[in-house]
This record gives structure tokens, sequence and C-alpha cells, in this order.
């Protein structure tokens, strides 16, 4: 991979058009939609949405593909699927605040079962042979930050590489993302860390690689990365 600074994965964003769009201004990583383990497995053959969010061209590439589940073996069978399909990497998501999401245990509500996350890792890791990465938040709330604990477990469980939103899942998007926790996770650790959250223009982007870890901007790709921001998305990836 090329660069310090890689896209999010977005839902209803994230799809390949804007993924190949990205990539010409400079993003070292595109990451697909977040894709749900368990719905892409029964459904994958009938339903086309699915489907295309799992389609790769060598002009997007590489592409890391993000899924979400609860399941251990069904998130194994669905990265063993993806994989095939040309998949660079395979993203865990354990940091999705979506209300949705969390009711049925996963995203940021596996921050609150660090047992079955752990479950969720390992199996994934044993199904595959692309990397296995996580995404993740500080923690549920203020009271559980555990972000440094998770991380440290996913490592040994073979995630390399883990991606962190400066916030926990009870502020949502609300409030402003602490880097300076990010930064404390990322000494428990010897994989890389890649830091999300508040990466909102491109001068932002431009100080992540300055605290010597990668970038993730998310929603404010929409204003700034599509334009090209004067060039200074390329100038970052560029460092």
């Amino acid at each position: 991979m090329d660069g310090n600074v890689f896209l999010a994965p977005m839902s209803g964003v994230t799809d390949q058009p804007f993924r190949r769009l990205v990539r010409r201004f400079g993003c070292g990583l595109v990451y697909s939609e977040m894709i749900a383990s368990r719905e892409m497995l029964l459904a994958h053959r009938q339903a086309p949405k699915q489907a295309k969010r799992m389609t790769i061209e060598a002009s997007e590439a590489p592409v890391a593909i993000q899924l979400a589940g609860c399941e251990p073996q069904v998130m194994a069978e669905a990265a063993k699927l993806v994989e095939d399909k040309g998949a660079a990497l395979i993203d865990i998501n354990m940091g999705c605040p979506v209300k949705k999401v969390v009711s049925g245990w996963a995203g940021s509500a596996l921050m609150r079962d660090e047992d079955n996350a752990l479950r969720i890792i390992e199996a994934t890791v044993r199904a595959v042979k692309v990397p296995v990465t996580l995404k993740m938040r500080l923690g549920w709330d203020h009271a559980s930050l555990n972000a440094p604990s998770l991380a440290r477990k996913a490592e040994a469980a073979g995630i390399q590489l883990i991606t962190i939103h400066g916030r926990t899942r009870e502020q949502l998007y609300g409030g402003v993302a602490d880097w300076a926790f990010i930064g404390r996770v990322k000494e428990q650790v010897k994989v890389p860390i890649i830091g999300n959250g508040d990466v909102t223009a491109p001068e932002h982007a431009v100080a992540t690689p300055r605290r010597n870890w990668p970038g993730l901007p998310s929603r404010s790709t929409l204003g700034w990365c599509v334009a090209g921001s004067d060039g200074m998305l390329e100038n970052v990836t560029a460092k």
C-alpha cells in the first residue's frame, strides 16, 4: 500500500465508483461498505446489491472488505468468500454505533463482550490467507475504555492492523475524537494503528502522518477528497 491516507468504510457511500475515484487522488487503501456477514452468506447469489459490494476491479485495488456480525463461524465463512472475490484484506467491524447493528450484538456492541470478539477474530484469521484487520472505538462509554485491552488481545490473535475511531459508542459522532487516547492504544501494541475521527479537512489528513500513524478520513471525503483539495491529498500520500 502506498500513502498514509486510507478511505474509511461507509455504508451507502464507498461503492465501487467512489472507491475508484478516491484511488485516483492517491488514497493508499479503500474499504468497501460494511457488509453483514450472515445476510451475505444467505443471499449473495440472489441479492445484486450485496454482490455488487464485493466486486473488485484492478483500478481500485487494493480493497479491504469490511464484514460485520456476531457469529464466529459465519464471519469466518464470509471472510473466505470475499477472499475468493479478490479482497486484499478482511476488516472486522467492531466500531459501528448504529442501533440496528449493536442491537444484534455486532459492531461496537462487541466491545462489551471481549470473549466473543476474540472468538470472531480467531475464527476469521484461521479461515483466510490474506491479512485480517480490526476497526473499533475507544470503548462502549467513558466508564469502559477497553480499547487498549481489546487491541492487545486482537494482536495476539493475529490481527495485523487496527483502526481506532476516537470516540465511544455512547458518543456516536458527537463531541471531539480523542486522538491522545488513540496514541495510548498505539503504545500498547506493535501492529500498525490507523486513527479515525475528525479528519474533516485536508490539513487534518496532513497532520496524521506527522503523528507517525496513518489517518482514515470518512464522511468528510464527500467534500474535499473528491475535489482533490488543491493537491493536498496527493501531498499527504507522497510523504
